[in-house]
């Protein structure tokens, strides 16, 4: 803001629900200038000298006159069509009218004359129907701007709006090559980077000429523009004053005259019942729409069979890092414990892309993004069963492939399916088996190769192990890199349904499923009761039979 004038002259972008044909915008322009200013000196003067002497001076304008001339306010709506004097006495002819447009203006404008209904007068506006909205108005508009020169990207913005009446058509090949750019020049990424949104647009103009000279088109002024598109988001430019000083809009020739330019929102609030009636509306709306989603789902909801737990996992291979060597693929597959099934056709193993390595900070990460999905039906065949229910295992193998289309062992790991539903991101460490001496290093470097486990599930505790230790004494290993995996899972169980069935105690396994948030917890706070219990047992088992016979002795003779 200087010297009384606002110099912010940026669009603003505004978002409204309600319909856009609601929009009204206050204009006022007045005369800003010495000329006016002397001018006006100059009446009272005269006025002064004929109230005193009786002089006559009919040369002069009246100073109401004046005053009119030198200031106009108008209410202009969105779209509303007001005819500048250029546009009067062109289209009173109805010969030069050659569109449908033309002639309804030709219609409007007798229309006006007749009644003598016309209210403006240096005020009037471009629609997005008229052939003008085609002018480029940033280079016509007189409002003093501060570094306001429009980019490149607003020229060509400026004309996605005309594809309506300029329609060509488009070839619908499709070029077999180059569907890709990789490197783009500075004037692709010009022409290229343009948003194709369809909007309406309207230009508020001012008519600068004097009074008895009006309709000069090179008097015309840029005052305001205005866009909406369909998505409710409204964009002028300059904005509205909102109590700040006016803007200063200077015409151009030889009598360089200065207006100002006050813009101001004045659209009719909405009523209280208005608005509860719309809120009523959409409330209605949104109702509609969920008993349509509803009736596409279909109130047969699929419930597994009573005593059956299903579980669905959405998984992804998210990354790798710190591996030895590039171009990374993953072998995978699930083990499914005892008591637990999955349909025939379902797969529980798959094999990754093969992944090149990028370097982000120390580590060289292959992403993967790779995709799985599994489902699987626990039922517990004895519920005397004191153990806990063991989960799914995801056992997989990183390899690294050579040039010569030959694999490297990289390591192997293991990942327990948790037992919570939810969203999951779990890291897990890998190992590989090692050899000693160099020959097998420069076997694995050279010719590929290395050692490998015959049976997966020897990463963890194999599934066919019944003793009681398992010993891994003289293996030899190596730690390598980390796989992280995103999880989604999902349990589906008659009894999480069955609100009766949630308020007992949890004595069958399913209810021990079920505990979702809490699940993990108590399954913990179990599986460390057993262990100690277990302790306890063996602890008292080697105590000699002559001291737990004299305990138990001493607990009876306390009692009594």
């Amino acid at each position: 803001m200087a010297d009384g004038w606002s110099t912010d002259t940026g669009e603003a972008v505004y978002r409204s629900r309600d319909a856009v044909k609601n929009l009204k915008v206050k204009i006022h322009i007045q005369r800003f200038t010495s000329t006016a200013a002397l001018s006006q000196h100059l009446q009272q003067q005269v006025l002064t000298q004929q109230e005193r002497r009786g002089i006559e001076l009919d040369n002069l304008n009246s100073p109401a006159q004046s005053a009119v001339d030198d200031e106009e306010e108008l209410v202009v709506g969105w779209q509303e069509k007001l005819f500048s004097q250029y546009e009067v006495d062109l289209f009173q002819s109805e010969s030069v009218c050659q569109t449908p447009l033309e002639r309804q203006y030709h219609t409007e404008i007798m229309a006006l004359e007749r009644t003598r209904g016309r209210r403006n007068r240096r005020i009037f506006t471009y629609t997005d129907f008229d052939r003008f909205t085609n002018w480029e108005g940033d280079s016509q508009s007189m409002v003093t701007q501060v570094k306001s020169n429009p980019t490149f990207l607003a020229h060509r913005m400026a004309n996605v709006r005309h594809r309506r009446q300029d329609r060509r058509p488009v070839d619908s090949t499709i070029p077999k090559s180059r569907l890709i750019t990789w490197e783009p020049s500075e004037d692709f990424v010009k022409t290229s980077h343009v948003v194709n949104t369809p909007v309406q647009t309207m230009h508020i103009m001012g008519d600068m000429g004097p009074l008895g000279k009006l309709g000069q088109k090179e008097k015309e002024c840029l005052l305001c523009t205005i866009r909406a598109d369909g998505n409710g988001v409204i964009t002028i430019k300059p904005d509205f004053n909102k109590g700040k000083e006016p803007y200063r809009v200077e015409t151009e020739g030889e009598k360089r005259e200065v207006w100002r330019l006050t813009l101001e929102n004045v659209s009719e609030g909405i009523r209280p019942e208005e608005k509860e009636r719309e809120q009523r509306m959409y409330k209605d709306l949104y109702v509609r729409h969920k008993d349509y989603l509803n009736s596409l789902v279909g109130q047969d909801f699929e419930m597994p069979p009573p005593g059956i737990l299903r579980l669905l996992v959405n998984g992804e291979i998210d990354s790798a890092k710190g591996f030895e060597y590039d171009n990374l693929y993953v072998h995978f597959f699930l083990e499914l414990p005892h008591n637990w099934s999955t349909l025939p056709f379902h797969s529980l193993s798959g094999v990754t892309q093969t992944c090149r390595t990028k370097t982000i900070g120390k580590d060289d990460v292959a992403f993967f993004s790779y995709p799985f999905s599994f489902e699987a039906f626990f039922r517990r065949e004895d519920e005397t069963e004191e153990s806990l229910p063991q989960w799914p295992v995801l056992y997989f193998k990183v390899l690294s492939l050579d040039f010569w289309q030959r694999y490297r062992n990289e390591g192997y790991g293991y990942l327990v399916i948790p037992s919570t539903p939810g969203k999951h991101t779990i890291t897990c460490h890998t190992w590989r088996p090692l050899q000693t001496g160099t020959v097998s290093e420069l076997r694995r470097f050279f010719i590929g190769g290395s050692p490998e486990l015959e049976d997966y599930s020897y990463v963890r505790v194999p599934g066919t192990f019944k003793g009681e230790r398992l010993s891994r004494f003289g293996f030899r290993t190596q730690t390598t890199g980390s796989v992280t995996f995103n999880l989604h899972c999902i349990q589906h169980a008659r009894a999480f349904v069955d609100a009766s069935t949630l308020k007992k105690r949890r004595q069958s396994v399913l209810d021990q499923l079920g505990g979702f948030s809490q699940q993990g917890s108590v399954y913990n706070v179990l599986e460390a009761f057993q262990r100690a219990r277990r302790r306890m047992q063996e602890a008292r088992e080697s105590l000699p039979r002559d001291l737990i016979n004299t305990t138990a002795q001493q607990n009876s003779e306390s009692i009594a």
